[in-house]
């Protein structure tokens, strides 16, 4: 049980006692409610967009379940609110630290204020945030990852299967995180092929106006893309990504999905045939490793990085006739040894 581990830990440590005894809140008065409470896990609150968004909250929610089945604890999982603003947010991430859960994660960069706000009021509880390196506290961990290497391969995949020489690129909101999947992508194609041009193109300015959750917004980008010739189109916007991808199955080009295996998306699959490949990053594992180091009574913190390196970016292989194109695979895993030797700088911006 997850109690009897962590107390079991404690013997060699009076500090990992203290956490323990204080995980449901980290206030006195909360320790004599452990033993109600000591069952309980991870905890997560979505991204706009929320769980069925087929991609970064998704992956988010298979580290929950992995969590779960492994270390038999109860989990929570908490959905977003329309127009929600941070304090909000803090009152959801401290409900689920007042409940017991440990660790708390919150999923997307807009949990910044809250986390670190919450983060200070329960320092004996592990916290969490997904895609974000700048609250740095004692008790968080920065999950953050290398986008940009992931979009770099996926440009090199465009550009090898593109026929007209045009592809494009959806961003969801005009934000520093996603200009690193735009940066990444644009170099990787124009490395492969300098004649090929992209088409870049935002949703919106700011996440409240729906750039990461509005299906039909990326669907009329994409159009507009297609209609000036773009054979290949990558999206990276969350649930705005389905339009995207919808739009190129209707008009018979490919698209290249994010975050997520989106070929494999139970949603999308009456358009998988036209998902070439997926520029992966691995929430779920991140997710489940930081729960994995909390039941180990060795909480991650600082900023935890993945990329090309650790195997927490990459493309997908699941579209046959993406894993069996001899000529793209070679391109492809070209281009990640280069950069993970160095010899390829990523640009992020």
């Amino acid at each position: 049980m997850r109690r009897i581990s962590r107390i079991t830990v404690a013997g060699a440590a009076t500090a990992s006692l203290a956490l323990a005894l204080s995980a449901c809140g980290g206030t006195s008065t909360s320790a004599g409610s452990t033993d109600s409470k000591g069952d309980k896990g991870l905890a997560i609150a979505y991204d706009v967009g929320g769980k069925g968004d087929q991609s970064f909250n998704d992956a988010a929610f298979a580290g929950l379940e992995e969590a779960k089945k492994e270390f038999g604890y109860e989990t929570d999982d908490v959905e977003p609110t329309e127009g929600e603003t941070d304090a909000d947010k803090a009152q959801r991430l401290s409900s689920l630290a007042k409940q017991g859960y440990n660790p708390v994660i919150g999923v997307g960069y807009a949990y910044a204020p809250a986390v670190k706000e919450v983060a200070a009021k329960f320092p004996d509880t592990t916290f969490g945030i997904v895609d974000d390196s700048t609250v740095e506290a004692d008790n968080v961990a920065d999950l953050v990852f290398s986008e940009e290497e992931a979009s770099y391969l996926a440009g090199v995949a465009a550009a090898k299967s593109t026929k007209t020489n045009v592809v494009g690129f959806v961003g969801g909101v005009d934000i520093p995180l996603i200009h690193k999947f735009q940066a990444g992508f644009e170099q990787g194609v124009k490395d492969t092929d300098a004649k090929v041009k992209v088409l870049s193109q935002y949703l919106t300015q700011t996440a409240e106006e729906g750039g990461f959750s509005s299906p039909d917004k990326g669907k009329t980008a994409a159009e507009g893309q297609i209609e000036k010739k773009a054979d290949v189109v990558y999206a990276a916007a969350g649930l705005s990504g389905q339009g995207v991808i919808e739009a190129a199955a209707a008009n018979k080009v490919w698209a290249i999905g994010v975050d997520s295996d989106q070929y494999k998306q139970g949603a999308l699959a009456k358009y998988k045939d036209s998902i070439l490949t997926s520029a992966m990053k691995d929430v779920a594992k991140a997710v489940y490793n930081l729960a994995k180091s909390v039941e180990d009574g060795k909480p991650e913190t600082g900023i935890v990085r993945g990329d090309l390196k650790t195997g927490e970016v990459g493309l997908s292989n699941s579209n046959p006739k993406f894993a069996d194109n001899t000529e793209l695979q070679d391109a492809v895993k070209t281009a990640k040894e280069k950069i993970i030797s160095g010899e390829i700088k990523v640009k992020s911006s």
